[in-house]
Formats: C-alpha cells, structure tokens, sequence
C-alpha cells in the first residue's frame, strides 16, 4: 500500500496534471474562438498563473526531502516562470501577443507529460514510453518556451519603466541573466535524460 507522501505526491500530481490539460484546451480554444493567436492569456492566464503559484509546493518539496529533486532548479525554474507571469499580469500591453500563446502550450504540454510521470511513478506503474516522453520533449519544448519568456519581457520593458523603476532595473538584469541561467537548467535536465534513460535501457537488457 502506498505511504501517506505517496497518495499526497499522487493526489497533487494528478491535479496539476489535470489543470494543465484544461489550461491547454482553452489556450488552444482561445485560436478557434477569436481566429487570431491573441487571445490565450484572457482564456487561460489567471488558471495558468494560480498553477504557477501552487507550483511553488514542488521548491518545499525538494528541500524537506519529500522528492529528491532538491531546491536549486525546481526554484530557477519556478522563478523564471513566474516572473514572466507577473510581466504578463502587470502589463496587459504584453497580453495579446503571440508569445504569450506560445509559452502556454509549451508550457502546458511539458506539465501534461511531466505530472501523470511523477503521479504514476507515486505508484510504480509508469509506462515506459511516458518516461521516454518526460525525460525527451523538453529538447524541442524548452527553446520555445524560452524565447517566448524573453520576447515577453523585452517587449515589456518600456511598460514597466512606467510601472516601477526598480523592477524595471531588475528586469534588465534578468534579461541579461537568462540566457545562461536557461543555459544551466537545459544542460541539467539533458543530464538528467541520459541517466533516466540509460537506467531504463539497462532495465530493458537484463
């Protein structure tokens, strides 16, 4: 019978992966109901950002043992999302761009992998070809995504000047920051794809 953390892991894995799933759907419902790529963020932005917010789970996660993933990238990549979220959310003038509908289906798709992975291993019954998914689609998922980030808070600058000066500054800071910080977390998760699945191909040998 699973532990107490593994119906936790498995029950909130399988929400997320749920939410993620409908924040697909109206992100792409979004095309078909206004026939333009501008409408994403009014149909899906305020689930996607409280999925975002509840994410955060995953960084105390990590540092209480509860998965071993640890602190450091679960928390780069949760602040590097967020912070693109609170751009979004602070300059509606960045709302309607085609970006925004980009990082969400990227965004959503990896979380559609990503989740039921982590809920089904909560009870050893994960199939191969879905870990294969999790530990592969970030190869073609995460440049867009990324430039997506990026176009979104370049294009926000002259907005959040006027908002705050400080954040402003900080985001300056950030898009000069983000390339090798996107850089780390990429060659970390390639890392991570060649042990995941060379200790899935060992498995298949024996």
């Amino acid at each position: 019978m699973p532990s107490l953390s593994n119906l936790y892991l498995l029950a909130y894995n399988s929400a997320q992966a749920i939410a993620w799933a409908v924040c697909l759907a109206l992100s792409l419902g979004s095309v078909l109901s206004t026939k333009t790529l501008n409408g994403a963020y009014a149909s899906a932005g305020d689930l996607i950002y409280l999925c975002q917010m509840v994410a955060f789970l995953e960084v105390v996660h990590g540092a209480v043992g509860l998965v071993p993933s640890g602190v450091v990238i679960p928390l780069m990549q949760w602040a590097g999302r967020t912070n693109c979220m609170f751009v979004m959310r602070q300059t509606h003038e960045v709302q309607e761009l085609p970006a925004v509908l980009i990082i969400f289906v990227a965004w959503s798709i990896s979380e559609i992998i990503r989740y039921p992975t982590y809920a089904l291993n909560c009870i050893r019954s994960c199939p191969p070809w879905l870990t294969y998914l999790r530990y592969s689609a970030f190869l073609v998922l995460y440049p867009p995504g990324m430039g997506g980030e990026t176009w979104i808070m370049y294009y926000a600058l002259p907005f959040m000047k006027k908002y705050s000066f400080g954040y402003y500054r900080f985001l300056m800071v950030v898009l000069f920051c983000y390339p090798f910080l996107c850089l780390k977390v990429y060659l970390h998760m390639v890392k991570q794809r060649r042990s995941k699945l060379g200790k899935q191909d060992k498995k298949k040998k024996r």
